[in-house]
């Protein structure tokens, strides 16, 4: 485990984390203590406290935000997959019906090919 020191709200703290997570949470940090200085800058006479019970509401409500458009992401992402799964079904049904038709040209065609290559019948009818 590691350990992190950061200020926040003028107090420091001593965090423990996992190895190699520390410019996370000292980056956590930095993000809190500038929404709480950005509240104090707005806010300039009530106290530390309801500053940062403020800033905890204003980085939940950020959160939610986030959770919702990530959900709504995900269920425009699931719609666009069935979409393209129908897309692809469409496709692979045209693809079976030009090939049937190509097979069939081409058996029409060698059916011609195989009448014009008969000897022609003499006709008993002079011209």
């Amino acid at each position: 485990m590691a350990a992190v020191i950061v200020t926040i709200a003028g107090r420091t703290y001593r965090l423990s984390c996992d190895d190699g997570e520390e410019p996370r949470l000292e980056q956590l940090a930095r993000y809190v203590e500038g929404k709480i200085l950005s509240m104090k800058d707005g806010f300039k006479d009530i106290g530390e406290q309801r500053i940062v019970v403020m800033a905890a509401l204003a980085i939940a409500d950020e959160a939610t935000d986030a959770r919702g458009k990530a959900q709504a992401m995900e269920m425009d992402i699931a719609a666009l997959r069935a979409e393209l799964d129908s897309v692809r079904k469409t496709a692979a049904a045209l693809e079976e019906r030009a090939a049937a038709a190509v097979d069939d040209a081409a058996r029409r065609i060698e059916q011609l090919n195989a009448e014009l290559q008969k000897p022609a019948v003499k006709d008993d009818f002079p011209i």
